[in-house]
């Protein structure tokens, strides 16, 4: 059994008589990743560790005449039985909005084999029957990024919508019934404020009820500064609000070229965001490298690699992680200019996986698009090593009947959960002396006490804190389920 710490360490860790309350956070019943500090009052020998997830290899080739070397800005849907691959078709360098660019898409049964539709909805080079979804309309294939509007009542000729444009045009919108035939859904830009020289990305919000645009900005006004991100809302995806620069707490400015923020597919009340992180005139490969490789010339003096952020709703991120989610892979090709940038949205791609996609080898002959696994809900985690380690979360309201835990622990480790009430004051009979220690590598374990089981129904509604004692052992995420 982990040891029971000293009740002079609760009192400090959850506040005095003297402190005023903290208000609950409320829940519900939805799943809580250990991502951020946002449910974490007070934590001591335990660490939040960010995932290292795993290459699972190319994907999807840019191999056809009107994809090329030049491909980007892709963004992957979850609809139903199917996924869908959207990202730009370009095989030369050109300016932005060039007439040449084309937005294709991919489609799969399980998110990992993919195959390109024959469809003939537009002749690009000559070909009839092709993958292209949008063509003859530059500048919005640039960075065409759609979405699966989640609106509850949204109209089922506007299932998918999207965004496109330059900052001649500014963002264009478009809907689509089937996310393969998109009509512009009006000629008056929808919003005109910002640089939108990068993927602008939608989506329609559960927690604020409203859509949410996180588009590019600089930090210094036109292209000065830092490349970054603002954030614009609409209610009804015509009117939009003026963008706010969005803010990063504490943490120093670095260049996002994208930031690929949308909502958790296992909880939208949580904004996951997988930007790339672009490194301006940071150089590895030689002039002779690039040209062994077939590097475009313009495009291997910077490198890049993807970070994790997370927000809440608002005009607020979380940099809890300042170290790189993704690294570059092993070999020079990995390091140019523009590649490892993340594609929009992370899916579920099996019972107990979820995946995310990287656009790679930019500017090369040999471009394409690679698939990352993790563990479900595991972008992030509580870990304690072999000395183990304790933390309590602020209050919070539930909803449901039994607590479920997403945890790995050695052999040797193990973690133990008590619950105090709003004050933190022991709650009788769900101790840590109670408690049944937690031993084992699930997804969706329930905890359970000696004396009572897994019943919590009784304190739902009502003020708790979460008391989780940990060694040598990970706890990914946790809700209250029915």
């Amino acid at each position: 059994m982990i040891p029971l710490s000293t009740g002079l360490l609760l009192i400090t860790a959850v506040g005095s008589q003297d402190s005023p309350p903290t208000p609950p956070t409320e829940i519900g019943a939805r799943l809580q990743l250990c991502v951020d500090e946002g449910l974490i009052d007070s934590r001591r020998g335990v660490r939040l560790a960010l995932a290292r997830p795993r290459d699972e290899g190319v994907v999807l080739r840019f191999d056809r005449p009107w994809e090329g070397r030049f491909c980007g800005y892709a963004t992957i849907i979850h609809d139903d039985d199917r996924y869908l691959a959207y990202y730009r078709g370009l095989p030369e360098a050109g300016a932005d909005g060039s007439a040449r660019e084309v937005t294709c898409v991919a489609i799969s049964s399980d998110g990992i084999r993919w195959t390109r539709p024959e469809l003939s909805l537009f002749e690009v080079d000559g070909a009839e029957v092709n993958n292209v979804v949008l063509a003859d309309a530059a500048p919005v294939t640039h960075n065409f990024s759609p979405f699966l509007d989640a609106r509850p009542d949204v109209e089922p000729s506007e299932r998918f919508k999207a965004l496109g444009g330059t900052e001649s045009s500014g963002l264009i919108a478009y809907v689509s019934p089937d996310g393969l035939r998109w009509r512009r859904l009006r000629e008056e830009p929808a919003i005109t404020e910002g640089m939108f020289d990068s993927q602008n990305v939608a989506f329609w919000s559960e927690l604020e009820q409203r859509y949410c645009c996180y588009l590019r900005t600089w930090s210094g006004g036109g292209y000065s500064g830092f490349r970054t991100v603002s954030r614009s809302t609409s209610v009804d995806f015509m009117h939009w609000t003026e963008p706010e620069p969005m803010t990063f707490g504490s943490a120093p400015m670095e260049h996002l070229y994208t930031n690929q923020t949308h909502p958790y597919f296992r909880n939208p009340h949580l904004y996951i965001a997988v930007a790339a992180r672009f490194m301006p005139g940071r150089q590895v490969l030689t002039d002779a490298d690039a040209r062994r490789l077939g590097v475009d010339p313009s495009y291997f003096r910077d490198c890049s690699d993807a970070v994790l952020l997370t927000s809440r709703g608002g005009t607020r991120y979380e940099r809890t992680f300042m170290e790189s989610f993704i690294r570059p892979g092993i070999g020079l090709r990995n390091w140019v200019s523009r590649s490892n940038y993340p594609a929009l949205n992370i899916v579920q791609t099996s019972p107990t996986e979820m995946s995310l996609y990287v656009n790679q080898d930019y500017a090369q002959p040999t471009a394409h698009l690679r698939r990352y696994s993790m563990r479900l809900d595991g972008l992030a985690s509580i870990a304690a090593g072999a000395g183990g380690g304790e933390w309590t979360s602020v209050p919070l309201l539930f909803e449901g009947e039994a607590l479920e835990i997403n945890f790995s622990t050695s052999a040797r480790g193990g973690i133990s959960v008590a619950l105090l009430d709003g004050a933190g004051a022991p709650i009788p009979g769900l101790t840590h002396e109670d408690a049944v220690e937690q031993i084992g590598n699930e997804l969706a374990r329930r905890v359970s006490w000696k004396g009572r089981g897994t019943d919590l129904g009784e304190l739902a509604g009502e003020p708790v804190r979460l008391w989780v004692r940990m060694r040598d052992a990970d706890l990914y995420a946790f809700r209250f389920a029915p």
